[in-house]
């Protein structure tokens, strides 16, 4: 095991693909460490043609993990209006205003690609500590070379926003939005991509949960939930998808074929 980074008497861990965070440090600003030291790790041809053991375009079924905190307060009316349903079959809603900052230089030509972190990048168990997925370091390098990459989370920023300065040690995610950027319907925390301010037509969202995309789930790439498996290697073995999609001129066009229709 690595030497812990000692930050005010917590630790931070590394070791075995797996990260262990204390709680103490998520909520420290002070405990924040930002660095660009990238862990690279050389990724075999074959180990990317590995199976995958659950098909990736698979329908989940899942809400949103029960949070802690107390109900939110009442959206604003444009979040409560009623979602118009296109013919394509995705539900949209204009929004006045983009979460998004207009695209950087190093991101013009790049597709946008929302990514989830909690049980798609990390896991959390009791506000105890924080586990990392088996290749997450590889995937969002490679990831941020290729794609805009935005995280989207449904956690709250005091929890999710340190966890993402220790997991993205290059600076991958040009920008982060928490829960308060979600649209809360009918129970659960939306991810609407038409608020974002990018084209849907280049937009994607890999997530675990099907609730977060409903809006828009012709745009999505399910991964499966992770909690602790250390065998796992479904990030690995999305790489050659996104690969692949990122060359796409219509992310639609690319994911029907993907899924074989």
């Amino acid at each position: 095991m690595r030497d812990a980074h000692q930050c005010s008497g917590t630790g931070f861990e590394d070791f075995e693909g797996s990260v262990i965070v204390r709680w103490k440090v998520l909520l420290s600003p002070k405990c924040r460490k930002k660095t660009c030291k990238c862990h690279r790790k050389q990724v075999s041809r074959s180990a990317l043609k590995q199976p995958r053991s659950c098909n990736i375009f698979k329908a989940l079924f899942c809400c949103l993990k029960a949070q802690d905190e107390p109900k939110p307060p009442t959206p604003p009316p444009s979040h409560q209006a009623l979602l118009e349903a296109q013919e394509n079959g995705m539900v949209v809603k204009q929004s006045e205003y983009s979460l998004l900052p207009e695209i950087e230089a190093q991101d013009q030509g790049k597709i946008c690609v929302v990514i989830d972190l909690d049980e798609t990048l990390v896991h959390s168990s009791f506000k105890v500590y924080v586990m990392k997925r088996p290749y997450v370091d590889e995937f969002l390098q490679r990831m941020g070379e290729l794609f805009e990459c935005v995280l989207f989370t449904a956690s709250l920023a005091k929890y999710a926003d340190p966890v993402t300065d220790l997991l993205d040690h290059c600076g991958v995610f040009r920008t982060r939005l928490f829960r308060e950027s979600c649209v809360f319907h009918q129970g659960c925390y939306v991810k609407d991509l038409s608020r974002l301010g990018r084209d849907l037509n280049k937009t994607l969202i890999l997530d675990n949960s099907p609730a977060s995309y409903i809006f828009h789930p012709n745009n999505a790439v399910p991964v499966v939930s992770w909690f602790d498996d250390m065998d796992d290697a479904e990030l690995l073995n999305l790489l050659p998808v996104f690969e692949e999609l990122s060359q796409a001129e219509d992310v639609y066009t690319q994911l029907d074929l993907l899924r074989g229709h």
